[in-house]
């Protein structure tokens, strides 16, 4: 059987693209999915999104992990199929679409995409780091230098170890820039490495930091290895609302399998 897919990145975070609303893909075969996202022997990617229809919405997101394992909300990916829902002719320069964790708003202009994330009612302050969930489960922890950092490593024994044990969490490492700018490096459950940029980490990196203080700004921009994204949200005296996760989504290449 041949397969079309598309590729797609946003600021590094790279996806096998698939139009599924024909129902060509096997859902129920994770070691397909492992294959395609595989970088030495099929396509290679952080992970794979389908497209699928929806009732009510625009269109659905099916997003798996490199793994194989359908896994929860990817921000990256969330921006990346909008672009591919314009490119298709679903929609033009607003979507609502449905994902694993919910409903999300989503418009494009000029090649960037900006993505509503859910809105954010806890957040824990611990001694060493922020815990928050911004559609995947995150572990935000300061660093005084990222550069040099080993992020496999740590992120690895953060992600396996008390208290995320099996479920595990993603973990990011972050560098204080500016009140307006932050540097984000983050380890990515399912993928088991680091990526070169992560949608839900750099949103919870954004809330984490005006938590704990570092910043009183609403807007924040999130330098990751594979490019810059910015993060906008309200804030009132129990929760993170209508935020916002913007940047490019970009298709790299069309290809059969």
């Amino acid at each position: 059987m041949k397969l079309t897919f598309y590729k797609y990145q946003g600021t590094g975070n790279d996806f096998v693209m698939i139009d599924n609303r024909q129902h060509v893909f096997d859902k129920a075969n994770t070691k397909h999915v492992a294959f395609l996202c595989d970088r030495r022997f099929g396509v290679g990617a952080d992970g794979l999104i389908l497209l699928e229809n929806h009732d009510s919405c625009d269109f659905k997101m099916v997003y798996f992990n490199a793994d194989g394992n359908e896994s929860s909300m990817c921000g990256n990916g969330g921006r990346c199929i909008t672009a591919f829902a314009n490119f298709l002719g679903v929609i033009k320069n607003e979507a609502t679409f449905e994902a694993i964790d919910g409903l999300h708003k989503a418009t494009i202009k000029n090649g960037i995409v900006s993505l509503q994330m859910q809105d954010v009612n806890t957040v824990e302050k611990h001694k060493s780091h922020v815990f928050l969930d911004t559609g995947s489960p995150h572990h935000v922890q300061m660093e005084a230098k990222l550069k040099g950092f080993d992020v496999k490593f740590f992120g690895r024994k953060i992600r396996q170890g008390s208290p995320y044990n099996e479920s595990g969490s993603n973990v990011n490492f972050v560098s204080k820039i500016s009140d307006e700018k932050f540097a984000v490096r983050t380890y990515e459950r399912g993928v088991e490495d680091e990526t070169l940029s992560c949608g839900t980490g750099v949103t919870a990196v954004a809330l984490a930091m005006h938590f704990i203080g570092e910043t009183e700004k609403n807007l924040i921009t999130l330098q990751t290895e594979g490019g810059d994204l910015q993060v906008a949200f309200e804030t009132t005296n129990t929760s993170y609302n209508n935020i916002w996760l913007i940047g490019p989504a970009t298709q790299v290449f069309k290809g059969i399998i």
